[in-house]
Formats: C-alpha cells, structure tokens, sequence
C-alpha cells in the first residue's frame, strides 16, 4: 500500500514535530531514527555520530533488541558504506548491501541487511552524522512483497523508492538543525551552570571570608583578656559564638543556592543523564546511565543522591581506574535506590572505614542518612566496587 500524498505529508510533520521536541542530545538522536525507520516501513535504521579517531562517538539503532545489540559488540568502525556515507555527499541507495565492493562483512550477531538507502547528515560543510535505513518492509509501487529475509531482491531493485530518498533528504536536513539545536543547548546549558557556580564561589568568599576574619580578630580580643578582664573576655567569647553561627549560615545559603540548575529544569534522571553523557565523552572509560520507573523525589532528595552520584562517579573514574562504570537509578516502593558500580582496582572497605574520609565515603554516608536513607558499599581489592545508595519516597 503506497502512501497518499495527504498521509504522507502528514507523517513527515509528525516526525519533524517530534524531532524538535528534545533538546537532549541523546534524546534527538533516538527520535530521529525511530522516526525514520517508521516513515520508511523499514526494518531497522541506525544514525552514527562520528568522532575524529575512525570511530562513532555515539551510534544509536532501532529495530535492534538490547540482547542483539549487546551481541553484536562494540561499536562499528568508519568504513565500508559508512564511511561513503560520511565522505560522499550523495546518498546510497543499494538493492543488496552485502553485494557492494565496499561491504567488509559484519559480526555474526549482527542482522542480515539487504535493500540499503543511507545519507549523511550535514550542518554547512561538516558531517555530524550518518543516517541509514535497511530491509524495506512494504516496498511501493505494486511490486510483489519483497524476498525473504536475507536474501536479494528478485529483480535487483532496492526497495527503498526514490520517494524513500527525498523523503529522507529532508529528515536528514532537518536531523541537522534538531542535533545542531541540542549540542547548542548543552553547551549552553553548561556555561550558564558553570557561570553561575562562579559568580556563587566568588560571593560565598567574600561573605565567609569577612566573618573569618571577624571571628580571628574577636577571638584574638578575648586571649588578650582572658587574665586581666574575665568578664570583657566572657563577652567578646560570646561574640565570637555569634560570628561562627553567622559565618555556618553564610555556608548553609551558599549550599542551598548551589543545587544545580538542571536539577530543578529537568529533574533528577535527565540530569544524571545529562552528567554520565558529559563524563562519558570526557574520560576514556565508558559510563553508562539507565533509569527504571523512577518517580520525582524531595527535592532535598534528589540533591543528595545527585551529589552521591557525583562523589561515586568521581571515585571511579580518578582513583579507581575503571574501564566500565555504570550508573542505575530505579524506584523501589515510593522511593529510589541509586547504584554505582565500577570495574576498577577496588579496594578493602575495613580499611577504607578505619581511614577515615577517604573516597568521600563518609560525606556520602552522611548525605543518605541526612535525608532519611542509607548508603552501603561492596568492593574486593581487583574486582572493582559498588555504591548503593537508598532514599525513601516524600
């Protein structure tokens, strides 16, 4: 069944609304392939985002399962058709991709594609990324249904339609302006926070450093006075009580007004998103987040387990050498239960415990029982560690 043009125009709305919807990198990039693969009646669709070591710095797919993709290993590499597609500024439209000069093969996890029709997606000049589809699954135009899977078309035609190409074309262009939008938004974003923490240190500085400075001079006052005039000491000994509770509320303020500002905008699981994505890009280590079924908390809740996330993530990715760390966030009854867990060097917790405040360890602790949960930790020296941090629901 071919589409009308009413229809059709229709879809094509739809996926652009879609794509403009978010404005989280990650979140762009699942809805332009999703989006993609359903306006195309196709199999699967994949978009890559490259990096400038031959690789994809990100690599999203649907119509994959997680257990395939978990098969199928790393990410690919640019070459082959992919690398056509980022180097060629024509698309590739293939009735059989295995049959290509360019194909080298794939792992044995990975699907059977056949019918091809990929393109790069283009912001001026510079290639941001490779968007492709594969195995249509309704082709147009009348002709029988298309050969089983993995095997060729019978007349050597692609089932991907001329149509399927400019259609394309201009979910490419606007995939352009979606992913250019996103990355603007981050960095943005990032500024504004960085900015802003900035502006806030400079002030708390200033604030504590006058009353430290107040309660040094106080406090010098009374020693001089403590044997020639007890009761002038008793006074400014009062006073200084006074400057110190000032100077811990000056603290307090400080804190409160350093909650970070995706914290309150997004919420706790987009901007725990947000940070292992940041980290992620950052280190060489691989960090991964996945949320499941998580409610919105306290919003002294959330502070404290995105700064546990923080501390934990710090751990990991400076002390403990870890390739692999992977962050979980998952409801548990009306509350939350966040996991940490690393690959590294690990450590003996015993020790750790005697040490004292080494790791953040007990700041940690004291952040979950300062909102009402607890913090357990499991680590072996060369297996790597686990923080686990719960908080009940408001």
């Amino acid at each position: 069944m071919s589409h009308g043009p009413p229809s059709g125009l229709a879809a094509v709305s739809t996926a652009l609304l879609a794509m403009s919807r978010h404005l989280e990198v990650r979140d762009v990039l699942k809805t332009i392939v999703a989006s993609a693969r359903e306006l195309l009646d196709a199999q699967y669709a994949a978009l890559g985002v490259p990096d400038d070591h031959g690789g994809f710095a990100q690599f999203v797919v649907d119509g994959v399962s997680d257990g395939q993709w978990k098969a199928i290993g790393p990410l690919p590499r640019q070459h082959g058709v992919l690398a056509a597609m980022l180097r060629e500024e024509g698309p590739q439209r293939l009735a059989d991709v295995r049959k290509d000069p360019r194909f080298g093969g794939w792992p044995s996890a990975h699907p059977d594609l056949v019918d091809f029709l990929g393109l790069p997606i283009r912001d001026g000049d510079e290639v941001i990324g490779a968007l492709f589809l594969a195995n249509k699954l309704r082709p147009a135009g009348g002709r029988p249904p298309r050969a089983p899977r993995g095997a060729p078309e019978p007349d050597g035609v692609c089932g991907f339609t001329q149509e399927d190409e400019d259609v394309l074309g201009i979910l490419a262009q606007h995939a352009a302006i979606a992913l250019t939008n996103a990355r603007l938004y981050e960095r943005s974003r990032e500024l504004t926070i960085a900015e802003e923490r900035s502006r806030l240190a400079h002030e708390l500085h200033d604030a504590v450093s006058q009353k430290l400075f107040s309660l040094r001079l106080t406090a010098q006052a009374a020693a001089r006075l403590v044997d020639r005039d007890p009761s002038r000491a008793k006074g400014e000994l009062q006073q200084v009580a006074a400057l110190a509770a000032e100077a811990a509320e000056e603290l307090r303020a400080a804190v409160v007004e350093l909650r970070p500002a995706a914290l309150d905008e997004d919420g706790l699981v987009a901007t725990l998103r947000t940070q292992v994505q940041v980290l992620d890009r950052a280190h060489s280590a691989r960090v991964t987040f996945t949320a499941r079924g998580v409610r919105a908390l306290p919003a002294t809740q959330e502070e404290a387990v995105l700064r546990v996330a923080q501390e934990a993530l710090h751990n990991a990715l400076r002390h403990a050498e870890a390739d692999h760390v992977d962050v979980t966030l998952e409801r548990r009854g009306n509350g939350a239960v966040l996991r940490v867990a690393d690959d590294g060097k690990g450590f003996d917790p015993g020790i750790i415990r005697r040490a004292g405040r080494h790791l953040g360890l007990v700041s940690m602790r004291d952040r979950a029982n300062g909102v009402g949960g607890g913090l357990t930790v499991e680590s072996v020296p060369g297996k790597g560690a686990t923080i686990e941090m719960e908080v009940p629901g408001g």
